[in-house]
């Protein structure tokens, strides 16, 4: 696409427990959706379209949600693309505005979710007719099945994978998540903001092994929102001093990579997130060497490990040195998941990969206050889904 695409506001709730108190989903998508449009400076009349993301709620919540906005007419999309359903929100804006069809669009993510892990796939349903069906087939055909959280336990195996094959120990996956929670200390919206040592979130209760508790990210309501906005407008409307531009972003879906080696580490998305960083790389003339700071998709600890590897942080294998040195977090060569991540921040599934924008856009204006990575310019943010969809993209101050 030849044209640009910059953010020009964000705003998301805090992101909260389910059940913790009476919020419907189109309140918690005023209160996200309110705070990007005066982040920006826009009025809702002045947004020409909306794509609205969410796994569990019913077809047209998207408008139910947005009328809360306003009752402009405007055409309203309901995305659901699983664990990756709000950068893909954020990707059909930029689409919108790239392609010149839109001068000013709104992305908007939310979801209001039930106690409890996740179940086979977004419905919760059973396998048999689950759009995951063939991923956990891969599971079963290599490890069985146990009677854990099925998403704990296909990631729980490609931990065991990883660990078999490159020696990664149960220490180094649990420094991602006390990184993580250290780093959601300093994060009022996050949902968590304990802080915890390797030893504790070691002995924490195991949900599948090797994973502990700590290292899963809980279920969560919440709601993010950007505007997306086309050159022209952010000149003609002088936003330059606010707008970060999405230098690069891309989507890949499974290929027969994804499953022809019987691995869960193939079959939870390595190979996808390799294909969008290269592909958001490529699209923006930027390489993991620019970028300073990160928020990637650690739904569960060793999918940070993954992610490492994916994004060409480090070779393969190499990953679980990389936390536990440190090159990381504040003072290591990158800081990952600065806000807290999925595993301390919270995962409610339709607002996360939006939430993710937000804070990379928050850290390249130096307005991310105690989380701030100093002087960091470019960002990059990993949003994934099994079923599946990987999402990248590469955002620059303007």
């Amino acid at each position: 696409m030849a044209g640009k695409a910059y953010i020009i506001g964000v705003g998301m709730t805090k992101f909260e427990k389910p059940e913790t108190r009476d919020w419907p989903y189109w309140d918690m998508a005023k209160e996200a959706g309110g705070k990007a449009l005066a982040d920006a400076g826009v009025p809702y009349s002045g947004i020409e379209q909306v794509p609205a993301g969410y796994c569990y709620q019913a077809s047209t919540a998207g408008q139910r949600a947005v009328y809360e906005l306003g009752l402009t007419g405007i055409p309203v999309y309901n995305v659901n693309n699983n664990c990756a359903t709000g950068s893909t929100a954020l990707m059909m804006a930029r689409q919108f505005v790239a392609s010149g069809l839109n001068d000013c669009v709104l992305a908007l993510g939310f979801e209001k979710m039930k106690r409890g892990a996740l179940g086979g796939g977004a419905d919760g349903g059973d396998f048999a007719t689950s759009p995951v069906a063939r991923h956990y087939g891969v599971m079963a055909a290599a490890h069985g099945f146990e009677m854990t959280p099925p998403t704990a336990q296909i990631f729980g195996n490609a931990a065991r994978e990883h660990m078999d094959r490159y020696g990664t120990t149960e220490r180094q996956l649990a420094a991602v998540g006390a990184k993580n929670h250290r780093h959601s200390a300093d994060n009022p919206n996050a949902q968590f903001q304990d802080v915890y040592t390797v030893e504790e979130i070691l002995a924490a209760r195991t949900v599948h092994r090797p994973l502990t508790k700590l290292q899963c990210s809980p279920t969560s309501d919440g709601a993010a929102a950007a505007v997306v906005a086309s050159e022209r407008f952010v000149r003609e409307h002088g936003l330059a001093d606010r707008a970060v531009e999405i230098a690069g972003q891309a989507m890949t879906t499974d290929t027969e990579l994804s499953f022809a080696s019987g691995s869960c580490i193939d079959v939870v998305g390595r190979p996808m997130s390799r294909a969008a960083a290269r592909q958001a790389y490529e699209a923006s003339g930027l390489g993991i060497e620019d970028v300073d700071v990160v928020e990637l998709h650690d739904c569960f600890s060793v999918n940070e490990l993954l992610t490492y590897e994916a994004l060409g942080m480090c070779a393969e294998g190499e990953s679980g040195k990389l936390a536990e040195e440190g090159a990381t977090t504040h003072g290591g060569r990158w800081v990952v998941n600065p806000s807290g991540g999925l595993i301390s921040k919270g995962h409610p599934l339709g607002a996360t990969g939006l939430a993710q924008a937000a804070e990379l856009v928050w850290q390249l204006r130096g307005t991310a206050g105690a989380r701030q990575v100093p002087g960091a310019r470019v960002g990059l943010a990993h949003n994934i889904g099994l079923g599946g969809a990987a999402v990248v993209t590469l955002l620059r101050r303007a």
